[in-house]
């Protein structure tokens, strides 16, 4: 008896779960999705509580917990990574003035027969047939025209014009620079004229009777009204013979390298 009430109560369920079957496939797709929605609400809680404990029972928490640590550190060492730069920006500032401040004492030291005023080139306007700076000093600090700058290597130039805090100069290897100068072994009186061909100059008006020597040094004569005497200028790179005597000439490297200087005095005595 009991069997047959087992039996029946399955038909029942049987038939109940086909009713339920043909109703669903009946109802219009928005319905469908009505209740497939009403069952995810039922079953995702559900779901996510086993793989909760899933994830406890495997060991998965502590790996999502320590991603998360791993952020928390991640921005903390942007942080520090971004303060460090920050001061190591400031320690290169520090060492660059430090640097340009030992480089002026150098230059003083060098050049203490002279009363100088220590600059720093702030523009440079160079061209085809020009060769000029900028520096930060001006008539307020006591700089005239047509006084001398030099640096740690020899002479630079020349002032040509001054405002109130700046000063405009023209270096020896401008197109319209001469320089009175000698050679310095054999004391004979040469020029020295810009080429704006690198750090070199052209050596003219060569006595007949000069005895030439490669590497030989050049400074300034004094004569000419604008460069004090016995600046060096460079040394003798290459010798040109022409037909005439007359007309050879002499290639001088300058001791300054005008692509790299940064650091100047104006020679004010």
């Amino acid at each position: 008896m009991s069997s047959k009430k087992t039996g029946f109560v399955g038909i029942i369920i049987t038939v109940i779960i086909l009713i339920i079957l043909v109703f669903i496939s009946n109802l219009r797709i928005e319905k469908v999705s009505y209740v497939e929605n009403a069952f995810s609400k039922i079953v995702m809680p559900i779901q996510n509580c086993l793989t909760y404990l899933k994830n406890k029972i495997n060991g998965n928490d502590e790996f999502f917990s320590n991603i998360n640590n791993l952020k928390e550190e991640n921005e903390e060492l942007k942080k520090k990574n971004s303060i460090l730069e920050q001061n190591l920006r400031e320690l290169e500032i520090i060492r660059t003035e430090n640097s340009t401040l030992k480089e002026y004492l150098k230059l003083t030291e060098q050049y203490k027969e002279y009363t100088t005023i220590p600059a720093y080139i702030i523009n440079k306007d160079i061209s085809n047939y020009t060769d000029v700076f900028v520096i930060n000093v001006g008539s307020k600090d006591g700089i005239e025209k047509n006084m001398t700058v030099i640096s740690e290597k020899g002479l630079v130039g020349h002032v040509i014009s001054v405002t109130d805090n700046t000063a405009k100069v023209q270096t020896i290897i401008d197109t319209a620079s001469t320089v009175s100068s000698v050679i310095s072994t054999t004391r004979d009186s040469i020029i020295c004229r810009g080429t704006l061909s690198g750090n070199e100059l052209k050596a003219i008006y060569i006595p007949t009777d000069a005895n030439l020597t490669i590497g030989d040094e050049i400074e300034t004569s004094g004569m000419g009204g604008i460069y004090p005497k016995g600046i060096h200028i460079g040394t003798i790179k290459d010798i040109v013979n022409t037909k005439n005597i007359t007309d050879r000439y002499m290639m001088v490297e300058t001791a300054v390298d005008f692509k790299k200087i940064e650091t100047v005095l104006v020679i004010v005595k």
